[in-house]
């Protein structure tokens, strides 16, 4: 069904969902939000599947027409939504009419935001992803960023929005975070003293950013020899250090390998701080062990599984 038609996509607007995995030994990239806890979250909201597609809106300046009724969610790091002009909440299943319009601003904070549709982005479905590769030019709506006139299809609804979301199960935005890193694989390429330092230092992200990488700037780190290891597989939020010595963390459409010595790797549930930290800002890291990372990640797996079991049960 058509539901919705695009007025101004904006800075760049993208179809993703939470993306195409078991590709990367050809050497396709996984792509997927940059901010998958926006994202899965607000599928839950409007009862779509976490993993469903949406549209992913970098900044602002988004505005588009409504073609159908429709179930709506806006979430992200503090976007402003406007519904025929008026203020709508953000985190909160909204409706809408034929003809309204809905705009997506930019805030004060943040960089991704996304508008999930109740039934998900109906686009074709590309190695096993609706998400859109842009350097591939393939997946989403045609392998690009949206255009003014672009209309949009979703899916049926399968479920009845919620109510409500814990406050827990979202992430925890902040101008200035502490993102937490579990050191490795190649820690031991760094002398000791650069360890320290960029595990106390302030590095700022600089406009050298985008879904594929964050580029940081702050005191260098050294190797004990050269940067250049043998390449192998990237993970998400692996920080690669090249010979300049200054951290560069790995993103949504990473290569699917690299040669550089890595000196950690973010914890996945600090990805959406740190992928929301805007050019200018700070941040800095703090380590943790790996069995500390496994059991926060499973209280969090656990906590959101048992909410969507409840609300499966139709008891939220």
């Amino acid at each position: 069904m058509k539901i919705l038609y695009v007025e101004d996509p904006g800075l760049l607007t993208t179809v993703q969902d939470t993306g195409r995995y078991g590709y990367q030994d050809k050497g396709v990239p996984v792509s997927g939000a940059m901010d998958s806890a926006a994202l899965t979250l607000g599928n839950v909201l409007v009862g779509n599947t976490p993993g469903a597609a949406a549209l992913e809106i970098s900044v602002g300046g988004f505005r588009a027409r409504f073609l159908a009724a429709a179930t709506f969610a806006v979430t992200g790091f503090n976007p402003q939504a406007f519904l025929n002009g008026q203020s709508v909440p953000s985190w909160t299943a909204c409706g809408a009419e034929p003809g309204d319009v809905l705009e997506v601003k930019a805030g004060g904070s943040g960089i991704w935001h996304y508008l999930c549709l109740a039934g998900g982005l109906d686009v074709p479905v590309v190695l096993g992803s609706r998400s859109t590769y842009l350097r591939g030019r393939f997946g989403g709506l045609d392998g690009r960023a949206l255009r003014r006139g672009d209309v949009l299809a979703a899916g049926p609804r399968r479920r009845n929005p919620l109510d409500f979301l814990p406050e827990a199960l979202r992430p925890s935005y902040t101008d200035f975070p502490t993102i937490h890193v579990i050191l490795g694989p190649q820690d031991d390429a760094f002398l000791p003293e650069s360890i320290h330092t960029f595990l106390s230092a302030h590095y700022q992200v600089t406009p050298r950013s985008d879904r594929m990488g964050m580029m940081l700037d702050g005191p260098r780190l050294q190797h004990r020899r050269a940067a250049d290891i043998i390449s192998e597989g990237l993970a998400l939020g692996a920080i690669q250090v090249p010979g300049e010595g200054l951290p560069f963390v790995l993103l949504a459409d990473r290569p699917t390998t690299g040669g550089y010595a890595k000196v950690a790797t973010v914890f996945s549930l600090d990805l959406p701080l740190l992928v929301q930290t805007a050019p200018g800002r700070c941040l800095q890291f703090q380590s943790l062990s790996l069995l500390e990372a496994r059991e926060l990640y499973l209280k969090h797996v656990f906590a959101f599984r048992h909410f969507w079991g409840l609300h499966e049960q139709g008891r939220t």
